[in-house]
């Protein structure tokens, strides 16, 4: 009874630590119009958003690799690359901002900017409300959905993000440890206790461990800097700002590889000792590296339940 009770007080106050670092388990289920996000969910795949009709949203968001792209660039529309690692689609619903600069204020926002980028889908919105016209499936569809005759922009993004929001992957082993439906092992609680001693937490935190803050890419240890990435300093022009990207979020991250902005860490282990010394100065054993690995892979949930 004794063993009982001390189990459950460890599991309290390890969620109580993890509360006020605002991280909390993603929701088992999250509301929204499933007929809209099916809807949404078809024109995410489809290629007639794209000016050569070979490109899709889902081109460069895997659903088999975590929702981002396992290129080290997109490739977009005839060809064109474009110029930074894509991040990933699932649980962009809790990120602060979107794009690794934080452009996008929303999902509705960030929806629509690669369907008119020139270097991914370089569409503009009369042609794909042509093309989708066209088609007397899709008619019938935004018509059951928006009660219209005809179909509107607005309308696509809308059902793109509906789509979007349902992309949350639940339950994964770190969730049912914050419910205290499980015990991690030693090695990933050990993970998990170096992730907070070392500071990883003060910028991998909330929700997602991440999309909620702009960090400093070589806080400690500089890193190189290349103006052809769209850092923070590409909206602000502020000399601070340069190499300042969103902080990625860490859910699913062991299906995400490469990393970083510049994809220059191919596997979790390589990252993990590479942001050890640039953002935290220090040099990882390789002890901790494995022990901050095994916890990492407890991050990665469930398949969201409209891809399955």
């Amino acid at each position: 009874m004794r063993i009982a009770i001390l189990i459950l007080s460890i599991l309290f106050i390890n969620t109580q630590a993890a509360e006020q670092d605002g991280i909390a388990p993603i929701p088992k289920t999250v509301k929204y119009n499933k007929n809209l996000a099916l809807l949404g969910k078809k024109l995410f795949s489809d290629p007639l958003l794209s000016k050569d009709k070979k490109v899709s949203c889902s081109s460069c968001h895997s659903f088999e690799h975590g929702g981002a792209d396992p290129r080290s660039v997109s490739i977009g529309s005839e060809g064109v690359k474009g110029n930074i690692q894509a991040l990933s689609v699932f649980n962009a619903r809790y990120n602060f901002k979107q794009f690794w600069n934080g452009r996008a204020d929303s999902l509705h926002e960030q929806a629509s900017r690669p369907i008119h980028n020139p270097s991914e889908m370089n569409m503009n919105e009369n042609e794909i409300l042509s093309r989708l016209t066209d088609i007397e499936e899709y008619r019938d569809q935004f018509k059951a959905l928006f009660s219209k005759n005809s179909i509107t922009f607005d309308m696509v993004v809308n059902a793109i993000v509906e789509f979007e929001m349902a992309l949350i992957t639940p339950n994964s082993p770190f969730d049912q440890y914050l419910r205290g439906e499980r015990n991690l092992t030693k090695e990933q609680a050990d993970g998990y206790r170096i992730f907070k001693e070392l500071g990883c937490v003060t910028c991998h935190n909330g929700i997602n461990l991440g999309g909620n803050s702009f960090q400093k890419m070589g806080l400690f240890v500089p890193y190189r800097y290349d103006p052809t990435y769209p850092d923070l300093y590409s909206i602000t022009k502020k000399e601070e700002h340069k190499n300042v990207y969103k902080v990625p979020m860490l859910r699913n991250i062991e299906l995400t590889a490469p990393y970083f902005h510049d994809a220059s860490a191919n596997n979790l282990e390589s990252a993990i000792a590479l942001m050890g010394l640039h953002d935290l100065g220090v040099e990882l054993s390789q002890e901790h590296i494995s022990k901050l690995t095994l916890f990492l892979k407890t991050l990665t949930g469930e398949k969201p339940e409209i891809l399955r």
